[in-house]
Parts: C-alpha cells; structure tokens; sequence
C-alpha cells in the first residue's frame, strides 16, 4: 500500500525538524519532499500530520511481555498494541519469563507470538544462564542461528544476551559468558544489582527511614557496574547497561567510556521524572527495581542524558495486575508499564523544558537504540529506509488515562500527569498498526 504523510515537522536530521511530506510505497520511505514540491500516485492513502512531529518509528531495548507465563498480566498481542499506541516500531523483550528464553524452543515461541501479533517488531532477548540461575551458560551459539524475525532485521536469532531481573553472580562466569557473546557478535545486556545486597522495597536514603521500610543501596547497582566494566575491558565484548538510576553509576560508565570500552547505557523516564518520595507505604505502584532514586540522582540522570553519558531511553515495561500493585508497598511485586506513556514523559520533561532538542529524543528512542541492535537503516528517517514511522501532536495538553490503555495492566503512578506528545499513527515496514481516531 502507499501512503502520503502530509505536512508534518520530520526529524531527519540532529537540526530542527523540517515541514515535509513523506511519500511511502512497498514498505520504505520512497520520498521526503516540501509540501506542494511533488504529486505522489493518486491512490496513495492521505496520512494528515498537520503541525504533528514525524519521528523514526520507537525503539525499546527493554519489555517485559510476560510471555510465556502471565498472560493475565500481559501477552505478547496486547504487549505490541501497548507499544503501537506508544510509537514504537520495535520491542526487545526480556528472558525472565516463565520458562525463561534459555533455550531454541522458548525463543521460537516468543518469535512466532511476535508474528502473529500486529507487526510490531519483536526481538528476544535470551538469557545468560539455563533457568537464570547463574552456573551453566546458555547455548548463544545455537539462538544466533534461529530463524526468526531478528534475524532478518540483525542477522542473529537473539537480539541480545541478558540476565535481566537478576545479576550474574559470579565473576569468571560473566567473563567467560561475555567472551563467548562476543565471538558472537552479541551485545550483553547487564541487570546490574549485587545479589547480596538486596531485600529492600525502595531505595535506601531518608524517606524510607521515613517509611520505615528496607532499603536498596545505590551501592548495590554501582558495585556491578564497575565489575562488568572492567569484564568488557578485558573480554572485548560490547556491554550495554539496563536501567540505570544512580549518579555513581553514571561516573563509573563515563569512566568506561573514557577507557575504550564498548560500553552503551539506558535509563527509563520513571528515573528522570520522579524520585522516592513519590512512594508511598499503602501502594506499589511506584516501586520498581532499581527503585526511584534521590534528588541528586534524578539530576545526574537528566545531565547524562544531555551530555551523552547515557546513549537510550527504554521503559521497563512490566505489567502486573492491579491486585498485586495495590497491595501494601513491602509486599506487591516490582515493576511500571511504559510504553504508553515513555514519549509523552520524554517530551515533556525533556523538550518542553530546553534540556533536550526534539533530535536528541530521536537519537535516545531511535537511531541510538537501533545501532546498538545492529538494526540497519531503521530509527532513522531517510529515501530508503524502511517505512517505520510515529507521528505524534505536540501541540496539545492531555491526561494520562491509564483506563485507556492497550496494555492489560495499569500499574504506574502517572495518572493524571499532564503531558504532550500523543501519538497519532505508527507505521511498521510501511504499514499501520496504529491509529487515534480524530485527533
């Protein structure tokens, strides 16, 4: 099918957006042209982005379908109607479900759940060790061979290694994991948190004191970042840190960065949009691992995220059910869904503010994440790349209404935020898997 997006602002390069159309046939974006400068074939179908911003197509490094295991909480279906609605063209979805991803047969089942969902592209993610139990490593060698959509789009089977949800413990073991992932050309994806120091509920600082509740250390996250950064030093391997929330953290990866090291990092926008005290005692619905931070970290966050330190925004996405979140703070589980809400939060708290310029947010959502992935041609808006598009207006106030969410779970703690940046349409290889009704 062709389409036609109409007069929209495209961020296509690291300036201001420009007001172009976008001409899209067979899948690739055929031409970008000022308005009125070109007649694309009369049937090709009008897409109005009047005064909305033409983004690349989102790319998340970081999902939690809870597929296979807890389709209660999220399948892979309504996963991929979560992130459509968001903007997102392409999901990396973690190997901490029940079975985890330790094996062909369960990587398999992600990726035929993936194509059968409504052409999001999803790319597992597998784990380090069989059962994430940190002694027997995963066969790496074998996932990278599967035949699945990530290895069209990568030319590997598994887009990424990980132990998310957990940290390897032992050191020699993550050494010899990493070298084997890099004879493989397959980025390591750490979950950094010291076994040993964990069992809080929230992080260890003055409100819970407060609360009166068990804290988690930044201590705890930076200890195993400054381990694998010395692993990837001297394995060779490319290293990409989840999640990351403290200030120690993030001079520890400026330091890694300094040495050579292949070395990229995330954050999620709960890390530069709020801190503990948004947690309450009666609720999880703001308790996620890592935990929200202090002050001084949600500043260092914002400051890496403008100076480069940090190279992505991912969300975490990990629904559970509104029983779980809505029990009492020390016994509902961890986790915030994001997709729907991650570029609203980013926008707002971001470019609306002067921190970030509108392509500094493509660059952290799209065409960083893409290179990271080895995703040729995608996260970028150009004459002949794939068709991945997300249009959003950011031009008009709104609420975040969890109730209207395409993801099964509700659990976050921005209802009510008002932000901008709703998402009117996004494309995947040229085709529309989602649209807003009106505008």
């Amino acid at each position: 099918m062709r389409f036609w997006i109409k007069q929209g602002f495209a961020v296509c390069t690291e300036n201001e957006p420009e007001q172009l159309d976008l001409y899209i046939e067979e899948g690739l974006i055929r031409r970008m042209f000022p308005h009125g400068s070109w007649q694309p074939p009369g049937d090709a179908v009008e897409i109005s982005a009047a005064d909305a911003l033409i983004m690349p197509g989102l790319i998340d490094l970081h999902v939690h379908f809870r597929d296979p295991g807890h389709p209660d909480k999220e399948d892979t279906a309504s996963g991929c109607q979560a992130a459509a609605r968001g903007g997102f063209s392409t999901v990396c979805c973690m190997p901490n479900t029940e079975p985890p991803l330790d094996n062909a047969e369960n990587v398999l089942y992600v990726d035929r759940a993936g194509r059968q969902a409504n052409g999001v592209h999803v790319l597992p993610v597998a784990a380090l060790t069989r059962g994430q139990m940190g002694t027997l490593a995963v066969p790496f060698a074998e996932l990278v061979e599967l035949a699945t959509v990530c290895k069209d789009l990568t030319g590997r089977g598994i887009a990424a290694v990980s132990e998310d949800g957990r940290s390897v413990d032992e050191a020699a073991l993550m050494h010899d994991l990493m070298v084997s992932a890099a004879n493989l050309g397959l980025p390591v994806f750490s979950h950094a948190e010291d076994t040993s120091m964990t069992g809080g509920a929230m992080h260890l600082g003055k409100r819970s004191a407060e609360l009166g509740v068990p804290g988690l250390a930044a201590e705890a996250e930076e200890i195993i970042v400054a381990r694998d950064i010395l692993l990837a030093k001297a394995t060779g391997c490319h290293l990409h840190f989840c999640h990351i929330s403290t200030r120690g953290s993030l001079d520890l990866i400026r330091l890694g960065k300094q040495w050579g090291v292949s070395l990229t990092a995330e954050t999620a926008p709960h890390y530069f949009t709020l801190t503990d005290e948004a947690v309450t005692i009666d609720s999880g619905l703001a308790k996620m691992n890592p935990p929200l931070r202090s002050a001084e970290d949600r500043k260092a966050i914002i400051e890496a995220l403008a100076d480069g330190t940090l190279d992505a925004i991912a969300t975490d996405h990990a629904p559970h059910t509104w029983e779980e979140k809505t029990r009492s703070l020390k016994t509902s589980p961890f986790g915030i869904v994001g997709l729907e809400t991650a570029f609203s939060l980013a926008f707002t708290e971001l470019v609306e503010t002067g921190i970030l310029k509108v392509a500094d947010l493509a660059r952290l959502m799209s065409r960083k994440p893409a290179e990271i992935l080895g995703l040729n041609q995608r996260g970028v808006l150009q004459e002949g790349a794939p068709a991945d598009i997300a249009i959003f207006d950011i031009r008009e106030n709104f609420r975040i209404d969890p109730a209207s969410f395409e993801s099964k779970s509700r659990n976050m703690p921005f209802a009510g935020r008002e932000v901008k940046g709703k998402t009117l349409c996004t494309l995947v290889d040229g085709k529309i898997v989602y649209q807003k009704t009106g505008r």
